[in-house]
C-alpha cells in the first residue's frame, strides 16, 4: 500500500486527486497507475483503470488473474467495473468512500453476484493516511 500511497502523493503534487493504484502478482508490481483525469483530459483515468489498462498491455491480455490491486481509495462504479471486467481476484483499499465507493459503501459492484466474477475485497490498510491526503486536498480546493 506504501506505493500506492506515494503514486497518490504523486498525483496530487501535479493537481490530481490523490489516488494512487498498484497491480501486483507473485510479489512482483505488475503496473501502477495515479489519477490522470486532469492531466490527459480524460474523464476515465482513474488510478485504477490506468493500472488496468497498462497491466494488460504487459499481459497481451485482459484477463488479469492472479493478481491483487492495491488502491488508496475505494473504487468508484466505473473502476469496480473495470476491475470485475479484468477478472481481478483481489482489491485491497484503503479508505472507504461514502459518496461513490461500489466495495461496500454506496454499493458492493465488486462482490455482486449477479455478476460473472466476484473480488475478495480487503480495506483499511493505512485508511487514516489515506484518508488525511484526500480530506486536506479537498479542502484546500474549497
Amino acid at each position: 500500500m506504501s506505493h500506492a500511497l506515494d503514486l497518490a502523493r504523486a498525483a496530487e503534487a501535479v493537481g490530481e486527486v490523490p489516488v494512487g493504484a498498484v497491480l501486483v502478482r507473485g510479489g512482483a508490481i505488475l503496473a501502477e497507475g495515479a489519477n490522470r483525469t486532469v492531466r490527459d483530459s480524460d474523464p476515465t483515468a482513474h488510478a485504477e483503470v490506468v493500472a488496468i489498462r497498462s497491466a494488460g498491455k504487459v499481459e497481451g491480455d485482459w484477463r488479469l488473474l492472479d493478481t491483487t490491486l492495491y488502491v488508496t481509495l475505494e473504487p468508484c462504479a466505473m473502476c469496480a467495473g473495470a476491475i470485475v471486467l479484468a477478472r481481478i481476484p483481489r482489491v485491497v483499499f484503503a479508505t472507504r468512500d461514502p459518496k461513490a465507493g461500489m466495495g461496500g459503501s454506496l454499493n458492493n459492484l465488486l462482490q455482486d453476484d449477479r455478476l460473472n466474477h466476484r473480488c475478495e475485497i480487503v480495506t483499511g490498510i493505512r485508511a487514516e493516511e489515506a484518508s488525511s491526503m484526500l480530506k486536506t486536498f479537498f479542502k484546500a480546493r474549497r
